[in-house]
């Protein structure tokens, strides 16, 4: 009988280890959150396919959907999936609910899709049922030791999700701390964590940092894009993004609270590309910049100031939109791409010669409003533009290929451009009172296409 289990045994271990160098040879540090409150998603092994023709090799689930589990089985991409707040008290109170938990949701896919997570519940010390807060380590420790009892789901991490407000301070980095109320139940989780060696899972989004402070320099600030920086006197560190000063006073938070050694997951970060006319910054031009600048700041390697030289996990809000969301028209916006596969924007994720998405062609150059620019530049750029001879404005009219999004800045930037190109494409062509700048991103979307490129 164990020469007959050899064989059997020896392709689990095989099929475990091919998954793990196709993991390792991917960006293993690059995922993407897949929500499903739309009616419109494409089935998920188109999804699958979309995402092998990526660098995105970690994807994280809000649930648990055996469909998209399975879909996603030998493509060596790593699967965060979750047990809702409704589940946590059962789970808390009922060890044998979370082996059946486990025994439903797990066990049925391992080891041919790669869970690697759960995450229990979503931004529970946000939430204003202190019941659930109270409920989340033991529901945690119940799943653990459910996945402990089988050796195929031995060394899936339990996890929660937090948003940045379980921070009471956060600027300067070094200052970052736990509102102290939290504490209690929060060093109970972290304690839980550490023992474990599982991440910390914090959803930074300086998106929402910009909206309550919509100044140029901040823009460029939360974008990575170049800025004065903002001194931390206390380290000697001046942070020049929004994203690593925020990691660093979740560091500095765990640090504070006794845990400083503890892994850190960025569960959800992203840019929406769209907005209503309250939410500032929210177009595709900086939905670009920001997520761009992001998956290359993470390939580089260079971490933060305080985990320097290895990336954090992180996990890009959101794979597709979710048009059933309630709330702003940003809620609705966050997509990297459509239901029919394509790009909503291009930020440098598909692997070469895929032929996956729309990937417009870089080379060349065209000419944009600078961050800086106001909207009575703006306004008046458009207006000297749209009545040059050699300017075609129509695509920026209603129902124009190029009238969506309907943002002063991406209809003066279009037309900025079109001058620019038919004038010879003289970088002095390009200065429109010097509220315009030069970029080598085309900024080309959907079926708006800029001229340029040559």
């Amino acid at each position: 009988m164990e020469m007959e289990q050899r064989p059997l045994l020896f392709f689990i271990v095989s099929a475990v280890t091919l998954l793990f160098c196709a993991a390792a040879s991917a960006q293993s540090f690059i995922g993407v959150n897949y929500g499903q409150v739309a009616d419109n998603l494409p089935p998920p092994d188109a999804t699958a396919r979309l995402l092998q023709s990526t660098s995105i090799s970690k994807v994280r689930l809000y649930g648990a959907d055996p469909a998209i589990i399975r879909s996603l089985a030998n493509t060596g991409i790593s699967i965060t999936i979750g047990a809702s707040n409704g589940d946590i008290p059962a789970l808390a109170a009922d060890p044998s609910a979370a082996s059946g938990w486990v025994s439903a949701n797990v066990l049925p896919f391992l080891p041919s899709s790669a869970i690697s997570t759960v995450s229990v519940g979503n931004e529970i010390f946000q939430l204003a049922d202190p019941s659930l807060s109270t409920q989340l380590l033991p529901a945690m420790q119940n799943l653990r030791s459910a996945l402990a009892a089988s050796p195929l789901s031995s060394s899936v991490k339990v996890s929660t999700v937090n948003t940045m407000a379980v921070l009471s301070q956060s600027e300067p980095p070094s200052s970052g701390a736990f509102h102290p109320e939290l504490l209690p139940s929060l060093r109970g989780v972290l304690g839980f964590l550490n023992q474990t060696g599982s991440p910390f899972m914090i959803n930074p989004y300086p998106f929402f940092a910009y909206s309550s402070d919509p100044r140029p320099e901040t823009l460029a600030f939360c974008l990575f894009q170049p800025n004065a920086g903002r001194p931390d006197a206390k380290t000697g560190i001046t942070y020049t993004n929004m994203f690593d000063a925020q990691l660093d006073a979740v560091r500095s938070a765990l640090a504070a609270a006794g845990f400083p050694g503890t892994e850190i997951v960025v569960a959800e970060t992203g840019w929406p590309y769209r907005g209503d006319a309250d939410e500032p910054g929210a177009s595709v031009e900086n939905a670009r910049a920001y997520n761009g600048n992001l998956v290359k700041r993470l390939q580089s390697k260079v971490g933060t100031p305080l985990m320097p030289g290895k990336p954090v996990d992180t996990y890009i809000f959101a794979l597709y939109d979710e048009d059933l969301k309630p709330g702003p028209t940003s809620e609705r916006s966050f997509g990297l791409f459509r239901p029919d596969l394509t790009m909503t924007y291009d930020i440098g994720l598909t692997k070469s010669g895929s032929g996956s998405g729309q990937a417009r062609n870089s080379s060349g150059a065209w000419c944009v409003p600078k961050e800086g620019a106001t909207d009575e530049q703006l306004q008046a750029d458009l207006d000297y533009a749209c009545a040059q001879s050699v300017v075609d404005c129509g695509p920026i009219q209603p129902n124009g290929a190029c009238y969506e999004p309907n943002t002063l800045r991406s209809h003066a930037a279009y037309a900025m451009n079109q001058l620019y190109q038919a004038s010879g494409k003289n970088s002095e062509d390009c200065d429109f009172s010097q509220s315009a700048t030069l970029t080598s991103e085309n900024p080309s979307y959907d079926a708006c296409v800029y001229p340029g490129g040559q």
